[in-house]
């Protein structure tokens, strides 16, 4: 009977871990003495999950109003908000950004991605950037934002920014859940997956970060259509991963990482998710990693770990960033983001700032390694 924010899954439940878990006003009364009684510690963490909910959310009329010149980067954006921002970068940016789709989510809505770079030359590597697979992580489409707004901004001025988008391609999608994200602002605010429907459950939606077509279904994921971690009927079932697939398909052959963001928990992961095990290029992936932490640091002091998923958060199969690496992308990266659990998936949006200039010092260093060294 409660939400479990961290880990996603019963499974990971270990003795010795920490577990966060939302919990409806009324059960509480019940929960924290049988707690007690098992002598199992606890903190509140946030008394009042609604009030956390309505300072976020609550104070939107006149935001969507504003000119997109006036763009305000350090607040939680609606979809709408967000595809406009992305139209209006495409018009007016045309000499470093094209907007395009990759197709439809379930309910029909596009899959919008930012090409950015210069067109300096016929064939460049590219890395590719997705954000808000779960629709909750909302710093995530923050950060996707943030980075696209940076990219611009410093392109003239800072000699690294515009050696990044000499020579490389960055697709930038910053919300892959769409119908998730747009439902986490109209009806629930935690929810996690896509909204797919399948006749046989009355249950809505596939967690899209297991249903990859990787090791789908084994450890870590749900064949119950009502769970968190459910993988989904088949491999790419959900007409956003398919999508996303099939043009990360067409671009095989320039692909050089890609980077994946989530919250919350301050890691930097990277293969295998599915298994334990060094992948064949772990020195070089191993020192990308290192480099991203140690830039992240310099900002704020604020240390993420780093590691293979498996061992670092716990084992998942049928991820995106297993499926990236299988695919043939040798640097595959998934960020989970602030914080370790005060606000877990509520970050305030004053922690919007600081969280996406240390993260871009961290996706600035993976991409100036992919340049400059080992594959």
């Amino acid at each position: 009977q409660v939400d479990l924010w961290q880990p996603s899954s019963p499974f990971h439940i270990a003795k010795g871990t920490a577990t966060d878990v939302r919990v409806p006003r009324n059960a509480s009364r019940s929960l924290l003495p049988l707690l007690q009684q098992a002598g199992v510690p606890y903190t509140i963490l946030l008394a009042d999950l609604q009030q956390a909910i309505d300072n976020q959310t609550g104070r939107r009329p006149h935001r969507s109003q504003r000119s997109l010149s006036g763009y305000n980067y350090e607040v939680y954006h609606s979809l709408e908000e967000i595809q406009d921002w992305m139209h209006h970068l495409n018009r007016t940016h045309s000499d470093l950004v094209h907007m395009f789709s990759v197709g439809k989510s379930y309910e029909g809505r596009p899959l919008f991605v930012l090409k950015l770079g210069t067109r300096s030359r016929p064939y460049k590597k590219a890395v590719w950037i997705d954000c808000g697979i779960h629709a909750r992580e909302w710093i995530g489409p923050a950060f996707c934002q943030w980075f696209v707004k940076e990219a611009l901004e410093t392109y003239q001025t800072d000699p690294a920014m515009r050696k990044m988008l000499t020579q490389l391609y960055f697709y930038v999608m910053p919300v892959f859940n769409v119908d998730g994200y747009q439902f986490s602002w109209t009806d629930d605010r935690f929810w996690r997956k896509t909204r797919s429907r399948e006749a046989r459950s009355r249950c809505h939606g596939v967690d899209a970060n297991r249903n990859w077509k990787v090791k789908w279904c084994a450890e870590g994921a749900s064949l119950h259509p009502c769970d968190d971690t459910y993988c989904g009927p088949f491999p790419e079932s959900e007409p956003e991963v398919r999508a996303v697939a099939q043009f990360l398909r067409r671009q095989r052959r320039q692909l050089r990482a890609y980077l994946s963001f989530h919250a919350y928990a301050q890691m930097l992961l990277y293969p295998y998710s599915y298994k334990y095990g060094a992948i064949p290029n772990f020195g070089c992936v191993e020192s990308a990693a290192y480099d991203a932490v140690n830039a992240l640091q310099s900002a704020y002091g604020v240390r993420y770990r780093y590691g293979p998923a498996s061992s670092t958060l716990y084992v998942s199969s049928g991820s995106s960033m297993d499926w990236a690496y299988r695919s043939g992308v040798p640097y595959a990266f998934a960020f989970e983001l602030r914080d370790t659990g005060h606000y877990g998936f509520l970050l305030p949006e004053p922690l919007i700032l600081p969280t996406c200039t240390e993260t871009m010092l961290a996706v600035r260093a993976i991409a100036l390694h992919l340049l400059a060294k080992c594959h």
